[in-house]
């Protein structure tokens, strides 16, 4: 797993219970990014899961790094294994799932989903 430069975006914080399994859910329904073919604007719902182990990742950066992706002509299915690399490359949790809802262009959306870990 090869972590990117916008990995230096995340700031994290110890998890104060990390005996104990619980299910952490961060959503954002205003994530952009740019179709590498198109040029066009792709426009999507981002869920990031996890159960954390030592580390949790603190949500003003998390909010600045997905927004790092607005100029950026990547794929749904690259972004979407990026976040899940990136995220897992300075957390190292127990288990994450990154899912992107994108929004309909030419009559389709798709919903890509990447998992790291046993739930």
């Amino acid at each position: 797993m090869k972590s990117t430069n916008k990995t230096k975006l995340l700031e994290v914080f110890d998890n104060t219970y990390p005996n104990r399994n619980y299910l952490i859910v961060h959503k954002t329904s205003e994530f952009t990014s740019v179709c590498p073919k198109t040029g066009q604007p792709d426009f999507g719902t981002i869920e990031i899961s996890y159960i954390a182990k030592k580390k949790c990742v603190e949500l003003k950066s998390l909010k600045m790094y997905l927004q790092s992706f607005r100029n950026d002509g990547i794929f749904y299915e690259n972004v979407i294994n990026r976040i899940l690399d990136d995220l897992v490359s300075v957390m190292n949790p127990k288990w994450m799932e990154v899912k992107g809802i994108f929004t309909t262009r030419g009559g389709l959306y798709s919903t890509v989903t990447s998992v790291h870990g046993k739930k």
